[in-house]
């Protein structure tokens, strides 16, 4: 096929020998099939702004960082300037979460190169050489579905011990490849310890998975590993070797609402002597 506006760049640098095939078009990128110095990849071309289609972008941009200070502000203040900075960094964001979960063991596409708003990576394929299926594409048998599930419930364990969590995983973005299953789709990736929503999307990621594979095995749909996982990780005990359940237990200890106000009044009171002190040596 004729070669998109969008290659010219990386056909000029000998990156792209051939655009083969349009391979899927989603609310974030176009994927297509590339020939690249000999080898077949995947090439994602990132749709802009104004023509993206995923929504609620702001929660899963929380806690994102620009590349200085200044950056950061801007981002934060939306200046024009700002909201480029922003769009480079969702842009960034995959590259950067494929190679930290790569190296953190979890089967992501490996990253080949990323030029002007193009990532190339690698082109997942199936037992037999064919463009691997998603998750949704496949009828699993109950024993299929009870492996495929605890695979995957590893790989977000492995993700959050690497601080990342998926923030939209279902069976849309996990591919069936000749070595098992392969994650994808990562541009609205969340920073674990620095988004106040981490929680809430590492256990819809969870419920996501659990309610797909729960239609082949229904006994899934009675596990609760999304909260277990939080419980460990929040309480600094979660690890690559954690051993679940799948079960959760709500504590039913009443919170110290008392204390927790006595701590706030002290840090207060510690803050307006240290003002003063201040003042006084001035």
């Amino acid at each position: 096929m004729k070669a998109p506006q969008c290659f010219e760049t990386l056909v000029r640098n000998g990156l792209v020998d051939e655009v083969v095939s349009r391979l899927m078009s989603g609310k974030e990128a176009d994927v297509y099939v590339v020939q690249s110095k000999g080898k077949l990849c995947c090439a994602k071309v990132y749709k802009e702004a104004r023509t993206r289609s995923f929504s609620q972008l702001a929660q899963y941009q929380e806690g994102r960082k620009g590349r200085n200070s200044r950056q950061t502000r801007a981002m934060q203040k939306n200046t024009k300037y700002g909201r480029k900075e922003t769009e480079a960094a969702w842009k960034n964001s995959e590259v950067d979460a494929l190679r930290t979960l790569a190296d953190a063991g979890v089967r992501v596409p490996q990253v080949y190169d990323y030029v002007d708003g193009v990532l190339l990576m690698e082109f997942v394929v199936d037992a037999e050489g064919c463009a691997a299926p998603r998750l949704n594409d496949l009828r699993l048998s109950e024993a299929k579905a009870r492996e495929y599930y605890l695979e995957l419930i590893q790989s977000i364990v492995l993700m959050l011990c690497a601080g990342i969590i998926h923030g939209d995983l279902s069976e849309y973005n996990v591919l069936v490849g000749s070595d098992g299953l392969v994650i994808i789709d990562l541009p609205q990736a969340v920073n674990a310890s620095g988004n106040n929503n981490a929680r809430i999307m590492l256990e819809r990621d969870v419920e996501n998975i659990t309610a797909y594979f729960g239609r082949f095995a229904p006994e899934l749909i009675t596990t609760d590993y999304g909260k277990e996982i939080w419980k460990l990780y929040a309480s600094g005990k979660l690890s690559t070797t954690s051993e679940l359940t799948g079960s959760f237990e709500q504590s039913t200890t009443p919170a110290d609402v008392n204390g927790v106000m006595r701590e706030i009044d002290y840090a207060r009171i510690l803050y307006q002597r240290t003002l003063a002190r201040k003042s006084l040596q001035s």
